[in-house]
């Protein structure tokens, strides 16, 4: 616990504070101690209040002395720095075994974490509320006349024109076969085959991704989903750009196409073909190159 308040916080300067609270309250103790006795130990009703107003002025005196004290003291305690404790969570930082459980540390830098998240997500509200009102404002002007037709959107595009793209992207890859259905009426299913690694089964809505289920290429579909899918999924949402769907499934397609060497390639942080049993499931979206999933990090 020393360790915490010593970041930032004068120490010696903490401990004459509270010497200085200490006085302070028995000076503040001794003014009601004196009003409450009174005037009394005098024969002459003027020597008695003499000596009341005069005692009452030294306890005051006493009770300034001490405050101005505490004031000067405040200012050389100083400020305890960011790492301060979080409620009762700062009894973690006793913890003996410290490189073990780092869950103070853990608890800091996702108490940071928050704050900034919360500070960027107000700056963005403010800006996604004026944009809005700038909106409002052109619309108001532009008459029903002139104002543009709405453009079609990306969500009803026309069946043929996904079968377009999924042909195109299925002869960019020829260790990768791509077998397209639409079981549910619009909406595509694909089958997509990694040689003789993976099987894959992506669920579409016009050239949006829905969902991806990767499997060895002899494993039962129903069983269930391995660390393959999770990264799939991932990768789903990386790859975002709704403007561009085509866009979208061909770089997820191209990032799907690196599993080919699944068994292959060795972790490029480790160097190791495999880790616990398993072989490097995660690729860089960017690079493309195989990590083992605790090597990534």
């Amino acid at each position: 616990m020393a360790d915490v308040l010593s970041v930032g916080v004068n120490l010696e300067a903490f401990s004459q504070a509270i010497n200085a609270i200490q006085a302070l309250r028995s000076s503040v103790s001794r003014v009601f101690d004196c009003l409450k006795d009174g005037m009394r130990n005098k024969e002459t009703l003027e020597g008695r209040e003499k000596a009341f107003i005069a005692q009452f002025q030294d306890n005051l005196h006493s009770v300034n002395r001490d405050l101005n004290e505490l004031e000067r003291l405040s200012n050389l305690v100083g400020k305890p720095s960011e790492n301060h404790p979080l409620h009762n969570s700062g009894l973690l930082s006793l913890d003996p075994v410290q490189d073990k459980t780092p869950l103070y540390s853990q608890l800091l830098q996702a108490y940071k974490w928050s704050n900034k998240l919360q500070y960027h997500a107000g700056l963005a509200s403010g800006l996604l509320n004026q944009q809005s009102l700038k909106r409002s404002a052109n619309q108001m002007g532009v008459s029903a006349k002139r104002r543009p037709k709405a453009q079609p959107t990306t969500l009803v595009l026309p069946p043929q024109y996904v079968d377009d793209v999924i042909s195109r992207i299925d002869r960019m890859f020829p260790e990768m076969s791509i077998h397209l259905s639409r079981p549910n009426g619009t909406s595509a299913m694909l089958l997509v085959t990694l040689g003789k690694v993976l099987k894959v089964i992506v669920v579409m809505r016009s050239l949006f991704i829905d969902r991806t289920i990767v499997k060895g290429f002899s494993e039962n579909v129903y069983t269930e989903d391995g660390k393959v899918t999770d990264h799939a999924t991932t990768a789903l949402l990386h790859y975002q750009l709704p403007q561009m769907p085509d866009v979208v499934v061909r770089s997820f397609m191209t990032w799907l196409r690196s599993y080919i060497k699944l068994f292959q390639a060795p972790c490029q942080r480790c160097g190791k073909f495999l880790q616990d049993g398993l072989p490097p499931t995660w690729r860089d979206f960017r690079t493309l190159e195989a990590f083992h999933d605790t090597c990534r990090q």
